[in-house]
Parts: structure tokens; C-alpha cells; sequence
């Protein structure tokens, strides 16, 4: 697998972190700090789409809104993962706010 190949695997969404954990665990990228990062970013990502599952239902009990925000939530987060697989697509080392920080130093350590 090529490291673009990987890098777009770990954004895919709901499943990209089974690439990603698959990555950071594998000898062939573990010296390729492009690759890891993208990885890490995928699972922070992820790790954030799992948080606003748990938290969006508390955020929508009660509201009479005519679109839960819970579901605009989902959408960015949609909009962030196809985002991200067309910067890894052209191979591009695109920082997300927060968690592209957090991924940065994941992976450099």
C-alpha cells in the first residue's frame, strides 16, 4: 500500500480508524511522519465524531428545532472527512483546528 493510499484510508468515515490503528501499527509507515500524522488526525476525528454521538441526543432532548443541531454536527463532520481525503488525495498536509495540533505531536513522539 502506497503512504498517499494509507493516508486516505484513515479518513473514511466510521471505518477509517480500523486503517489508522492499522497504520500506526505497521513497520512500513512507522518512520513516515506524513502517514502518521494523517493517521492520528483520522482517529482524533473519529474519536470526535464518536463524542458528539453521545452528546448530541443530551443536546437535542427537549429543543423544538426543525433540524436537530446534533445533525448539523454530523454533517460538518461529514463535510471534514471528505475534505480531508481530498487533501491526502493530493497529498497535502492540512492541520485541523485542535485535533490536527494534538495530531502533530502524536505523531512526532
Amino acid at each position: 500500500m502506497s503512504p498517499r493510499t494509507a493516508a486516505i484510508l484513515c479518513y473514511i468515515p466510521t471505518v477509517g480508524w480500523i486503517a489508522a490503528v492499522i497504520v500506526l501499527a505497521s513497520k512500513k509507515f512507522k518512520m513516515d511522519p506524513n502517514v502518521r500524522f494523517h493517521a492520528f488526525q483520522g482517529l482524533y476525528l473519529f474519536a470526535t465524531w464518536l463524542l458528539l454521538k453521545w452528546i448530541a441526543p443530551i443536546m437535542d432532548a427537549g429543543s423544538d428545532r426543525f433540524v436537530p443541531i446534533g445533525h448539523i454536527l454530523e454533517g460538518v463532520l461529514l463535510f471534514v472527512s471528505i475534505f480531508m481525503i481530498i487533501k491526502a488525495s493530493h497529498e497535502e498536509t492540512y492541520v485541523l483546528p485542535i485535533i490536527g495540533e494534538l495530531a502533530k505531536r502524536s505523531a512526532t513522539e
